[in-house]
């Protein structure tokens, strides 16, 4: 897929090129290993961070581990436990304790779910939409003061798919596969 040229984008080169000649700039979906994000990804992981939502225990780093695992489809199969806590900065005696009191408090805030896998606690997890999450939080009176403008405003800018996009389009595809799966019957 070749990236569309836009006059921003060119505009962005010509200063980039100008400032920095020879140094190697990120190129971000160009190179291997990339992944994408929510451009409301800092405020996120300020909320995160905020003591209304986790007290003195900020999951921010955790939950970016996992969104860098993240494939496609919401979904991570995790591995090793240890190797989660590590990738996530934690190291040490109470590395997995640490990580794992992390864990619990994003899937308390609604922005995963998680499923066991044989002994692991932890063999399989969801990433919620953050917009759901989000909304959530509000419904519960859990943000805090000024946050929710902040983010609306962000996510506005930046045309960000919002909680109500997210719900919307559910109807749609669970009535899409209805659809196929009543042709298929019919036709047997």
């Amino acid at each position: 897929m070749v990236p569309i040229r836009t006059t921003a984008a060119d505009r962005r080169e010509q200063l980039r090129k100008e400032y920095w000649p020879a140094e190697p700039a990120w190129p971000g979906s160009k190179t291997k290993g990339w992944y994408p994000s929510p451009r409301t990804l800092p405020l996120t992981l300020g909320l995160l961070a905020s003591k209304e939502l986790s007290g003195n225990q900020d999951p921010s780093r955790v939950y970016v581990e996992l969104l860098s695992r993240h494939m496609d489809g919401g979904l991570i199969e995790m591995t090793h436990e240890d190797d989660h806590a590590y990738a996530a900065g934690y190291w040490g005696p109470r590395a997995l304790r640490t990580w794992t009191e992390r864990m619990e408090i994003l899937e308390k805030g609604g922005f995963i779910k998680t499923k066991a896998k044989g002994n692991r606690r932890y063999g399989y997890v969801l990433l919620v939409h953050p917009a759901v999450a989000v909304q959530k939080l509000k419904d519960q009176n859990r943000l805090p003061e000024g946050w929710w403008d902040a983010y609306r405003a962000r996510q506005i800018e930046v045309k960000e798919t919002t909680y109500d996009d997210v719900v919307r389009a559910k109807p749609a595809k669970a009535a899409k596969l209805n659809i196929a799966k009543f042709k298929k019957t019919r036709a047997s």
